[in-house]
């Protein structure tokens, strides 16, 4: 590969980016009235506290058409105090006839009757909370990222927080009543309003509706089509708490036959500590992971590896950071379920034990987000496993409306010189430039990106660099992907 190439490939698509026209969004907004006093999570609202918020209303289709509204409307309202926010939802039904496939938190709403609602904190258009229910009150939560472009990697449903809803079910409607924390989520208090959507299934009138009008060509709950809630009163500073989440283990085993026993014990934990409104540090020691739910189980037939969703907490909260570069299954630099395991000298997949980590991530300020990761695995000399420092580094700038500039550093590298590692696998480091390209209204999107690979010994091939551009309206989907 020639790098010169590859360079003169990527500047091309940044300057030619930039000279695509973005269109405005019209947006509606509404009041969130501050409040005293109690306010009972029932799924009635009756308190005397709803009487001073206005319902918001005015659905829109967005299947099966999106030039109607809905024939099933939603109102909606909201209310905060000190410490909480509070939403109010309706929803017109036809009798109690809903499809609810699972119980589960987290519920998958494929097929499913569900209410989404989406908070924009930061005003960027690239990243919210989710907070979903269904008619029977379960709950469902996540973090969206990359402006929910894509329903499948804009989602990272493993988050999970502290929140409450409950509903109630008529012939003629349900009602879902919300209460979420504000330390449940990162924001800046100096924003007097946040962007905000809700949307719902309604799988009796096989009908999707949203609160903000959205192009059925784009996926429902997309970011850059979104309304505006505005507070009322000032929101104070975030205090998010710190979490600790310790573990203490043990087995014993005793073998009578060969009067042998053993007894082992097992201690570590995590934390999460906030710093300030934006940033937040994982720390880890000695970690099992045993509360994270179970892979799902999946056989593949193919000569390919499969790619797994990230589901341990330590690695979820700002993932995008760390995940979102290169090219969907052809470049992916950084991948996280790869720190934690490894191969044994069968070729079996078993676990690398990870001594200590930590992890920085956040906002520092409105338009600059920062990365930084930092883990120990543990030696297994008989599997030949050594033991790794894996480092990750990122920036990423927000520039124009809801693109942005995007750098990072990746190193992994053992911590002594074993000599069943050749002096190439020693350490490697990948490092990254790169321009996300996202339109105000969604239509136009890409990517280019460059990236070098530092491998003691090896010159050749080390350089990759490529560009992706689509167009995506009603009458016309086009794309274009090019890698060298």
């Amino acid at each position: 590969m020639k790098k010169t190439n590859s360079v003169t490939l990527f500047c091309l698509w940044v300057i030619l980016f930039p000279l695509i026209t973005f269109s405005q969004i019209n947006e509606k907004e509404f009041l969130v009235p501050s409040v005293e006093g109690t306010i009972e999570i029932d799924g009635v609202g009756e308190e005397i506290q709803w009487q001073k918020a206005q319902w918001s209303s005015d659905f829109w289709m967005w299947r099966p058409t999106d030039t109607l509204q809905a024939k099933k409307q939603t109102r909606f309202k909201m209310l905060r105090d000190e410490k909480n926010l509070y939403i109010l939802v309706e929803c017109d039904v036809n009798g109690t006839n809903f499809t609810t496939p699972n119980l589960k938190r987290d519920f998958e709403p494929f097929g499913a009757d569900y209410l989404t609602l989406l908070f924009d904190t930061f005003n960027d258009a690239t990243n919210a909370f989710s907070f979903a229910t269904n008619p029977l009150g379960l709950k469902a939560d996540g973090l969206i990222s990359g402006g929910n472009q894509d329903f499948r990697t804009s989602r990272n449903t493993a988050w999970d927080t502290k929140w409450n809803v409950e509903t109630t079910i008529t012939e003629t409607t349900y009602t879902a009543e919300f209460k979420i924390p504000f330390t449940s989520l990162f924001y800046d208090n100096k924003n007097p309003s946040w962007r905000f959507n809700i949307y719902r299934r309604n799988t009796q009138g096989n009908e999707h509706s949203i609160w903000i009008q959205t192009p059925q060509n784009q996926t429902i709950g997309n970011l850059a089509f979104m309304g505006k809630m505005i507070f009322e009163t000032p929101l104070k500073k975030a205090r998010n708490p710190i979490s600790l989440i310790p573990y203490l283990s043990g087995d014993a085993f005793n073998d009578f036959a060969n009067d042998n026993k053993n007894r082992s014990v097992a201690v570590g934990g995590d934390a999460k500590i906030p710093i300030g409104n934006a940033l937040n540090l994982d720390l880890t020691f000695n970690p099992d992971f045993s509360q994270v739910e179970v892979d799902d189980q999946v056989v593949n037939l193919t000569r390919f590896a499969i790619s797994l969703p990230e589901k341990r907490q330590f690695f979820t909260q700002n993932d995008d950071l760390f995940k979102d570069f290169g090219a969907e299954r052809d470049v992916i630099p950084f991948f996280s379920r790869r720190i934690g395991v490894a191969e044994d000298l069968e070729g079996n997949t078993i676990e690398n034990k990870i001594i200590a980590g930590g992890r920085l991530s956040g906002k520092l300020n409105s338009n600059l987000r920062v990365g930084f990761l930092n883990i120990l695995t543990e030696a297994d000399v008989k599997n030949e496993i050594p033991s790794n420092l894996n480092t990750v580094f990122t920036l990423r700038q927000k520039v124009f409306d809801r693109s942005n500039v995007a750098f990072f550093y990746i190193d992994r590298r053992t911590t002594d010189d074993y000599e069943f590692i050749s002096e190439e696998e020693r350490k490697n480091s990948v490092t990254g430039l790169e321009y996300n390209l996202a339109s105000t209204d969604s239509k136009w999107t890409g990517r280019a990106f460059l990236h070098k690979s530092f491998t003691e010994g090896l010159t050749e091939d080390d350089v990759i660099a490529g560009g992706i551009l689509q167009y995506n309206t009603r009458e016309q989907q086009l794309g274009m992907e090019v890698i060298h």
